[in-house]
């Protein structure tokens, strides 16, 4: 064991020691932290950058007991490593062998015993023959990721895993705020119990970038006991590393390119526009040939595959290859080790590999587009230069004059690390649902030590005990499975005896539906009575298919397109130039700006101007890492703001500015940085409003940048009190525009109509909560169908008030997808006269708006990942005081009627 000196090898065996002297100069701070406390068996939280040695520093003191200590009597399990990524973990696994081979040699040339540790990797990409051969012959180490835990922990493989001493979670940031990571806090309480009450506590080891707050990583990696959160030691070797950042605009004016000539306002046909994108690939062409490897990161999968086509046919060679998950496993491992070799000099890639994956020596990083958050900016250009002591260079061109505005403030935190806070979800009742039918499948439970086992995973700590029992309840047959045949009974509960034990086929189910990424699926558009695979115009996100019948007219890459029919997978449509149309929303696969980030832009511009030209440009240059261009025309913008309206959004500032579209419609504009996430539900009410008052349906959009409402046939201006809401009841009218749904037609016949976000996340959590189980093992049901299924079981589910999937459903919305303190905050300020709304009547969009509208028309996306509904039916029925205990408010005004 380690000593208590500062000699952090000296707990080493000499083997492990003479090899690590041989193969490095020193070890990292993440190291000389990690070991000494890894080897006194304490729980670690190790938080330090991209090419800090974290893995090393998890595993190094694991192999060394694994090779000099006795053997087992038989193979077992010892040292469980879990990556969010299958990559991450072949990765791992490939650099695992280093260390091993190089400590055997050490030994023998030492003439110390030892054994050879053996490692196995169990992902969703292992052969049948290997999984079979682990259960066989299990491996000292198991590298895995959640899905796979989950699912070895529901089979006999499990068996294997009892003897596990060691859990180390890779990247434990990237699964932290979602519910993939609650799954995982749960499984991980699962091995807990699996092991026995009589064995030592598991261990467990965190390895993450910096993030904050600490206290809410440790405690989520920690887990509880007795409600008391287990000890977890927090070992920040988060040294920043040297950022060299540059933020670089491809054109000498930005007013010019990039926007297009007209707002599309009202019937689009095709809109001139002139591109900026003819501009951004010369840059990037020539950024790539000046350096050895380069990453280029964008924001969605779609641009990923459309900008490596682009790099590629301007070269005029295969110099480009996109990354992202959809790609096939082998496709995926060839493009990286062709990265590694040296043999493809760029990737284009989303945020998959903003995680550790070893991409070899990265020399530049090339960022499309403001990352979303400071945190995630770190991540990718950190990238470049993987050892800690060479600096990340990186690269960011912004699309549009926003974007440039956003890029700008976000070089200032990243260069302070100042990252966003975290928070994980809490009592997420879909993974409860799933968890205990797999643990049921495998042991009949007490229901006290069921609910024991359950809260003592960190998001599960304060899951009330009526949550619990109506989860129970679904499970177990309370509701009509006549009216819906997925709601017969998976376990059954035997009140009398206090046990729940499982049903015939509920272990088929957990384990061919397992998991926690929602199935969420994009809609071809094609020309109607073009040949089959050709005539293909876009695509359109399952929601937005939804809501659209025969006959309706849509806009799509600025033109407008009649639907001629709607199939099961996609939708036929014929041009109709110059007939007005919807505007349509993409499920985004970015998050929504923090508010925090909001703020800073806001300040950022604020402080802009109020400094002379020259100073400002100064600053930009010297603190923000902007190109004397992109300075220029980032000063040029605000002032082309201020000229138009007379103010500029910032941090104290948000301007309404009211302006005809040529229709001769009211369009409203609220210019706003503070998020999608504050923006939608904002959008939300405002819709609730103007329906309550005047009886119209308003068109909605938001983005990060703002709000667009267009109201139809109305002669005069809009009121500015009907776009801001009551702090005190804005979260009534959210959650009543939540529960309400339309009358307009559905494709397919989808049953009844209901909010389509509402919708389409209360079908994501029903699936998770094993309700629309796969008809057959393996085979992906069409999403037109789970829709259909979705919507029959919703119709069965709004009749009784504590249903637990409408329960999580509005959870979720309400405290996950939103950010309805954040409104709350935003709303009182304005009510206080902290925050100055500034309205504007224009003769045209202004800069701010006009980037606000280039922004949602480039990237054909909602980015709240909230559609707008017809919203005129009943609403769901929900129990008041199920809500209430599953939020854990106190104080409930903000949520539900005080008279229900």
């Amino acid at each position: 064991m380690f000593g208590v000196g500062t000699d952090p090898l000296a707990g080493f065996n000499p083997a492990t020691r003479a090899w690590f002297e041989a193969t490095f100069q020193a070890p990292t701070r993440a190291q000389e932290l990690a070991w000494p406390a890894i080897a006194r068996g304490e729980n670690a939280l190790v938080l330090a950058p991209t090419g800090s040695g974290k893995t090393l520093a998890a595993f190094l003191a694991a192999i060394d007991r694994l090779m000099f200590s006795p053997a087992p009597t038989k193979p077992r399990t010892r040292i469980l490593y879990i990556s969010p990524l299958k990559a991450l973990a072949v990765d791992v696994e490939r650099n695992l062998r280093e260390p091993l081979v190089g400590i055997m040699r050490q030994a023998q040339r030492l003439g110390i015993p030892y054994r050879e540790p053996t490692v196995a990797i169990r992902t969703g990409d292992t052969p049948s023959r290997e999984r079979a051969r682990y259960q066989r012959e299990p491996a000292d180490i198991l590298i895995t990721t959640p899905e796979s835990l989950y699912l070895i922990l529901t089979s006999l493989a499990r068996d294997a895993l009892r003897s596990v001493e060691s859990v180390i979670v890779d990247e434990i940031h990237a699964v932290v705020p979602s519910k993939r990571g609650s799954h995982l806090a749960l499984s991980l309480e699962r091995l807990e119990e699996l092991r026995g009450r009589g064995a030592p506590k598991l261990q467990r080891v965190g390895l993450s970038a910096t993030q904050r707050p600490l206290d809410e990583i440790a405690r989520f990696l920690g887990g509880l006991d007795d409600g008391i959160p287990r000890a977890v030691r927090v070992l920040d070797a988060g040294r920043k590393k040297t950022l060299e950042l540059r933020v670089e605009v491809p054109v000498e004016d930005m007013a010019r390119l990039g926007e297009p000539a007209e707002i599309p306002t009202g019937p689009v046909t095709a809109v001139q526009r002139s591109s900026i994108w003819p501009a951004i690939h010369p840059q990037i062409l020539e950024l790539i040939r000046s350096h050895r490897s380069t990453l280029i990161f964008v924001n969605s999968r779609r641009l990923a595959e459309r900008l490596a086509g682009a790099l590629n046919e301007l070269a005029g060679e295969e110099l480009v290859h996109a990354h992202h998950g959809s790609i096939a496993r082998e496709q995926r491992l060839r493009i990286e080790d062709d990265l590694k070799s040296g043999r493809l000099p760029a990737l284009v890639a989303t945020s998959s590999l903003e995680l550790g994956i070893d991409m070899g020596a990265i020399d530049l990083v090339i960022q499309v587009e403001s990352p979303p958050s400071v945190a995630s900016g770190m991540q990718r250009i950190g990238r470049a230069g993987h050892r800690i002591d060479e600096p990340s260079t990186g690269v960011i061109i912004p699309k549009y004059r926003g974007d440039l505005l956003a890029s700008a403030a976000i070089t200032e935190g990243m260069f302070a690390g100042a990252v966003e806070p975290m928070r994980y979800p809490r009592n997420p009742l879909d993974i409860v649902a799933q968890q205990i039918v797999a643990m049921t499948a495998m042991d009949d439970w007490a229901v006290d030590d069921l609910e024991r086992v359950i809260r003592r995973a960190a998001p599960f700590a304060e899951l009330p005990r009526s949550a619990f029992e109506g989860v129970l309840d679904m499970l177990s047959g309370r509701y009509p499975s006549d009216e819906f045949a997925e709601l017969r009974p998976r376990v059954v509960w035997d009140r009398t005896a206090g046990v729940v034990r499982s049903r015939e086929g509920a272990k088929v189910v957990a384990i061919s539906n397992g998991g926690t990424i929602p199935d969420r699926g994009l809609y071809g558009v094609f020309l109607a009575g073009a040949e089959k695979g050709k005539g293909r115009v876009g695509e359109l996100d399952e929601e937005m298919v939804f809501e659209t019948k025969e006959g309706d007219v849509f806009l799509l890459g600025a033109s407008s397109w009649r639907v001629e029919a709607i199939t099961q997978d996609r939708v036929l449509v014929s041009p109709a130039p110059g007939v007005p149309g919807r505007m349509p929303f993409w499920h985004g696969e970015n998050v929504g700006r923090p508010l925090e980030f909001g703020r800073a832009i806001g300040a950022l511009a604020r402080r802009m101007r109020s400094l002379p030209a020259d100073e400002a440009t100064n600053e930009l240059v010297t603190k923000h890492a902007l190109a004397e261009g992109a300075a220029r025309n980032l000063l040029q913008y605000l002032r082309d703001q201020e000229a138009a309206t007379g103010a500029v959004p910032d941090d104290h500032t948000i301007v309404i500015e009211r302006y005809l579209d040529d229709m001769g419609d009211w369009r409203v504009c609220i210019l706003s940085h503070f998020g999608a996430r504050v923006h939608a539900p904002w959008a939300m009410a405002i819709g609730a409003m103007v329906r309550e008052r005047n009886g119209d349906e308003p068109d909605i959009l938001w983005t990060n940048d703002g709000i667009v409402v267009r109201f139809p046939g109305t002669a005069e201006p809009p009121r500015v009190d009907l776009l801001l809401p009551d702090p005190d009841t804005v979260s009534d009218l959210v959650q009543a525009s939540l529960a309400v749904g339309g009358g307009g037609a559905r494709a397919a016949n989808l049953g009844a109509p209901t909010t389509a976000l509402f919708a389409a996340r209360f079908r994501e959590n029903a699936a998770r909560a094993l309700l629309l189980p796969r008809r057959r093992p393996g085979q992906r049901a069409p999403l037109w169908q789970q829709r259909k299924r979705a919507a029959d079981l919703l119709a069965v589910a709004s009749r009784y008030e504590a249903f637990p999937m409408v329960l999580e459903t509005y959870r979720e919305v309400l405290q996950d997808v939103f950010d309805m303190p954040g409104l709350a905050e935003i709303l009182a300020e304005i009510r206080a006269r902290k925050l100055r709304v500034v309205t504007v009547d224009t003769r045209a969009p202004s800069p701010f708006a006009a980037s606000l509208l280039f922004n949602y028309v480039a990237n054909f996306m909602y980015e709240g990942d909230a559609p707008l509904a017809e919203l005129r039916a009943q609403a769901l029925t929900v129990d008041p005081s199920q809500l209430r205990a599953l939020l854990g408010e106190v104080e409930l005004r903000e949520l539900l009627d005080q008279d229900a």
